[in-house]
């Protein structure tokens, strides 16, 4: 994992999902957990991103 990958991870957790796996149902959970809380959405890219 890059280190732009991981600031992208932290300050915008979709847009590395996107930019991995297009638009697509991970790309959604990814813009829900972090509708939800950011928390749970910089959890979800890290995953995602692995």
């Amino acid at each position: 994992m890059s280190l732009v990958t991981i600031i992208l991870n932290i300050i915008l957790p979709p847009l590395p999902v996107f930019l991995k796996h297009g638009l697509g149902t991970t790309f959604l959970i990814s813009v829900i957990l972090t509708m939800i809380g950011w928390i749970p959405g910089v959890i979800h890219a890290f995953i995602v991103n692995d």
